[in-house]
């Protein structure tokens, strides 16, 4: 089962302000990048942020549990998703601990 766009923009709703925001559909569900890095996956129509210290330090008795399966435990955003201020200060403090993307690669010209 896909999360529906609507949970998608209502979590992204509550990280307002964070810095930019960008929802992309992947594999079937989203993800959900700040300042051009992946902090949260939506799946199923629950929310899971990339686990850091700083993430874990601001909620530390959030649940733990895999996306999908054979994916690393992520910290579950279900019982936040209320508190619109704790969740900009997860997205920007998770942002911020995460590293910066590496960059893509250019494509090699196609050779006819």
């Amino acid at each position: 089962m896909s999360s529906k766009p609507a949970f998608v923009a209502h979590v992204a709703a509550q990280m307002e302000g964070a810095g930019e925001l960008v929802r992309k559909a992947m594999f079937g569900e989203y993800g959900i990048y700040c300042d051009g890095k992946l902090i949260v996956l939506v799946c199923d129509d629950h929310a899971y942020l990339k686990p850091t210290p700083e993430g874990r330090a601001l909620i530390p008795d959030a649940p733990e549990a895999s996306p999908y399966p054979g994916a690393k435990p992520c910290l579950v955003l279900d019982g936040v998703l209320g508190d619109p201020d704790l969740m900009r200060e997860l997205a920007a403090a998770t942002s911020r601990a995460l590293p910066a993307p590496k960059p893509k690669r250019a494509k090699k010209p196609k050779v006819p």
